[in-house]
């Protein structure tokens, strides 16, 4: 059996997957009835729209095949489908030295059929497939693949609303909604590791400053400033967020609080710089707190959220803005 290889983008990958808030949104009726249309289409035993995690294949939807069903990623045909843009065709994987031995070829239910198309999200990564599985060999025909290939264009669609669900339409972070979803998943994700997770809290100390003194549109101009600053300073894997009017939020993936503080510090300076650079007449200024979550507590995020935001407040001082 062939294990699939690692994407070489596969840092920024995980992120984008994990950011997408896709692994936790639930049960979606559209892209079932998608692949409860393509299974009778291609007359195939299943049809399913995976997504690939470090570890695992989750079926984001399916039909027929267990939906509660999670499976090895190193076993998976999946696994192999992300790794080139062209769609992966196994006609008989009996005879395929990739599979031939694999656990989903060899056991109850034998995988002997497979195609999948590799699904992309709107910043390109790849983070599953829209695949048929079937328990006979068979082939596909050029207007087969090209049906299949919209079905993978509309799930990417889908996704791609999905996604904007929870982005902030002016920054381009995330909003509220997609803190709750993806910070739950990050405090799972880093109790299963065992990896520290530290919380910012930003608050914008002259926002309304600007937007009495220069307009709103320029009060717009700051929280966009604001949020590039964010997201050319930090890690792909790090959560960004705008929480709130002139809240801003960030989640460190891995990091405990003194890491945490170091990468404030960074972004003080990366602040600074813009300052420097922007030519504008008002200024960034914020207020900044940091807090580790508590493993040892419970899984909620308001306390977590409340211990950031006293920090924040603690920090009020001239001393700890941007100047």
């Amino acid at each position: 059996m062939q294990i699939p290889a690692t994407p070489v983008d596969e840092e920024q990958r995980l992120a984008s997957l994990h950011n997408s808030g896709l692994l936790e949104s639930g049960v979606t009726e559209r892209l079932d009835r998608l692949t409860r249309l393509a299974k009778r289409m291609f007359n195939v035993q299943a049809a399913m729209i995976t997504l690939l995690d470090e570890d695992t294949l989750y079926l984001k939807s399916c039909d027929g095949y267990p939906r509660a069903e999670t499976i090895p990623r190193k076993i998976s045909f999946c696994g192999h489908a992300i790794l080139h843009p062209e769609p992966l065709i196994v006609p008989d994987s009996a005879h395929d030295e990739r599979f031939a031995d694999n656990p989903l070829v060899i056991g109850d239910k034998p995988i002997r059929f497979y195609a999948g198309y590799p699904l992309r999200l709107p910043d390109g990564a790849v983070v599953g497939s829209f695949c048929l599985l079937d328990k006979e060999p068979r082939e596909l025909s050029h207007a087969d693949l090209d049906s299949l290939k919209d079905f993978a264009t509309i799930v990417e669609d889908e996704f791609a609303v999905m996604s904007a669900a929870t982005t902030d339409e002016l920054t381009g972070l995330f909003n509220r909604r997609g803190f709750d979803s993806l910070a739950t998943f990050a405090i799972y994700g880093a109790r299963r590791r065992a990896e520290p997770l530290t919380l910012a809290w930003i608050d914008l100390d002259n926002f309304n400053e600007i937007n009495d003194s220069w307009g709103r549109a320029e009060g717009d101009k700051a929280l966009k400033a604001m949020a590039s600053v964010m997201t050319a300073s930090l890690r792909e894997a790090d959560l960004r967020v705008r929480y709130g009017s002139d809240e801003f939020a960030i989640v460190f993936s891995d990091t405990d609080e003194q890491g945490a503080w170091i990468a404030m510090q960074h972004l003080l300076e990366q602040v600074e710089a813009w300052n420097q650079t922007s030519g504008k007449a008002w200024k960034l200024h914020f207020s900044w707190g940091v807090s580790e979550f508590d493993h040892n507590g419970n899984s909620e995020l308001s306390p977590w959220i409340k211990d950031a935001v006293q920090k924040m407040y603690a920090m009020k001082k001239p001393n700890n803005r941007v100047r």
